[in-house]
């Protein structure tokens, strides 16, 4: 039997509303000019998506499938699943460092309940991949108990004002509070945060943000439907 098709608006409403988040910002994003593009009226939009934090949401759950792509790519590259995570974390950093518009989606992204759970939800089965052997007798409600310190974390590190330490100093402190909280060990932190530093993570999070832009523009309906059913 052949799956059932997400209905086209909907996915006209994804690919419009997703493209302006990151081109124009979420916070500057409204349904009004969403609907103004696309020809709807907002009625229309809200009987698929009872608000746009609902579509923020499709846009993060797109981040975290991108996310498990380059980080596989980063460990086939040769580096360990600890260095990726870390380096992850750094180049979200220094994008929302220089682009105000990709600091918007991710604060958003993180301060939205229901985007916030998404994001926990698929850092805590990556953290139980990548963090067992440092916490063998920890369930999945352990990892996900960690992942409510850890996102706290991550917030902290992407959100930046005038009297925010250097960057820097903001990646090595949230990784060894991050690989601190999975236990792994002193001698590991360090060696992971050192291999971090002395990458050029900055440049490495322009051509990530790049390649996350296309990879969003590049999601065909087939990919859509199935992120839908999930």
């Amino acid at each position: 039997m052949a799956r059932a098709r997400v209905n086209s608006t909907k996915v006209e409403i994804i690919r419009v509303a997703t493209k302006m988040f990151l081109e124009k910002g979420f916070s500057a994003t409204s349904v009004k000019s969403v609907c103004d593009e696309l020809e709807i009226s907002t009625g229309n939009f809200t009987f698929y998506f009872p608000t746009k934090e609902h579509v923020l949401a499709v846009l993060v759950e797109m981040l975290c499938e991108f996310q498990r792509e380059i980080m596989q790519a980063v460990v086939e590259e040769g580096n360990t699943s600890l260095l990726a995570l870390c380096l992850e974390l750094a180049t979200m950093a220094s994008v929302c460092e220089d682009d105000e518009i990709t600091k918007d989606f991710f604060l958003s992204s993180y301060s939205h309940p229901l985007t916030l759970e998404i994001i926990r939800k698929n850092d805590a089965l990556r953290a139980k991949e990548v963090f067992s052997e440092y916490c063998p007798d920890w369930d999945d409600a352990d990892f996900a108990e960690a992942e409510i310190i850890v996102s706290g974390i991550e917030y902290s590190t992407l959100m930046t004002t005038d009297s925010t330490v250097p960057l820097e100093m903001r990646v090595a402190g949230a990784a060894n509070s991050i690989l601190t909280t999975f236990h792994v060990p002193n001698d590991v932190r360090q060696n992971k945060i050192e291999k971090l530093l002395a990458l050029d993570y900055r440049n490495i999070g322009k051509r990530v943000l790049e390649e996350f832009k296309e990879y969003v523009e590049n999601f065909n309906d087939d990919d859509l439907n199935e992120l839908l059913r999930k």
